[in-house]
């Protein structure tokens, strides 16, 4: 059998760290993960993947991650069933990290967007690449 989910996106919260009854570590997150097709005029839909990870993990994913993070995980789906508050049982269907890696910039956005003034613009002269 095989059970591997890898997926790269952004945190659309910041994560939930909580310590269970004995003391471990467990952080759950959502992931918005972009799907590649985009139909011709329509805008790019995205995936909204629950996640969680646990002991070490969760403590790195919980100090270093934040709401708009990007984040590259690779770990098993995983289903569990609990009950709810009212005593309604629910179902819920996550992907449990096993690694947990960063992605794109190491500064974060705000001091980049403080780095550059807010009224520059860019030369209609220039010699851009792009």
């Amino acid at each position: 059998m095989l059970n591997c989910a890898q997926i790269m996106g952004r945190l659309t919260a910041d994560p939930e760290l909580k310590l269970t009854e004995n003391q471990v570590s467990v952080c759950s997150f959502t992931v918005a993960v972009e799907e590649d097709y985009v139909k011709s005029g329509e805008q790019r839909k995205c995936n909204f993947i629950d996640c969680v990870a646990w002991k070490n993990k969760a403590d790195f994913v919980a100090k270093y991650f934040h709401k708009g993070s990007m984040i590259a995980l690779d770990g098993e789906i995983k289903t569990r069933n609990w009950e709810d508050k009212n005593g309604n049982k629910r179902k819920t269907t996550e992907i449990q990290a096993d690694n947990v890696h960063f992605c794109g910039e190491k500064k974060s956005a705000d001091v980049v967007k403080d780095e550059i003034p807010e009224n520059y613009e860019i030369p209609d002269d220039s010699d851009l690449p792009f």
